[in-house]
């Protein structure tokens, strides 16, 4: 092999290895893994965007590419955290407003993943925003929201997967989060 040739196909190594064209692409294709406690994981869809969590309690923030119309993306927040599931989706419950004589709805199912129990909760209403739920302040009503969030009682402790935004994006988004939750894997 001449010197050029071989220059020229280290140069494309080095070039196809800083593409990512080698390794694991198929995982990047698949989403971000990310760890739930210290025994399960999560796979976020490719086109979620891993962001700072906002709060020091979040493990884990995802920002959901907002559809065409919506103002806002949706916002997805993952950690551990105690209580029952019950009083845990009336604290969901509790960041909607109701609608004129009538309570907010919250339809919860109940499955088993990985061999643990998986509550999915799904919200629809007026959204109060608040920069952190129990905050004093009054928040920003947004209404046509939607909160799709997953309890996780994992045999290491609760988790929680927590996606809001407008309908639109959140209806969007569901496929998503239903094979991201239903993903869930031992390590």
């Amino acid at each position: 092999m001449s010197t050029s040739l071989a220059r020229r196909s280290v140069w494309m190594i080095a070039c196809l290895l800083a593409l990512g064209c080698f390794g694991n692409r198929a995982d990047a294709a698949e989403g971000t893994a990310f760890d739930i406690g210290s025994k399960y994981t999560l796979t976020a869809p490719a086109d979620w965007l891993k962001k700072e969590p906002r709060s020091r309690i979040v493990e884990y923030e995802f920002e959901i590419p907002k559809v065409e119309g919506d103002e806002f993306p949706g916002r997805v927040t993952v950690m551990g955290a105690g209580g029952g599931v019950e009083a845990n989706v009336e604290r969901w419950k509790g960041q909607f407003k109701p609608t004129e004589g009538d309570e907010v709805k919250a339809e919860t199912k109940k499955s088993k993943v990985a061999e643990q129990d998986v509550y999915v909760v799904d919200i629809k209403g007026t959204y109060i925003d608040k920069p952190a739920p129990m905050a004093p302040t009054p928040g920003i009503d947004r209404p046509k929201y939607r909160m799709i969030g997953a309890i996780i009682a994992t045999d290491g402790g609760q988790y929680f997967v927590k996606a809001y935004g407008p309908e639109k994006t959140m209806e969007k988004a569901l496929p998503g989060f239903q094979k991201m939750v239903e993903g869930l894997k031992a390590k």
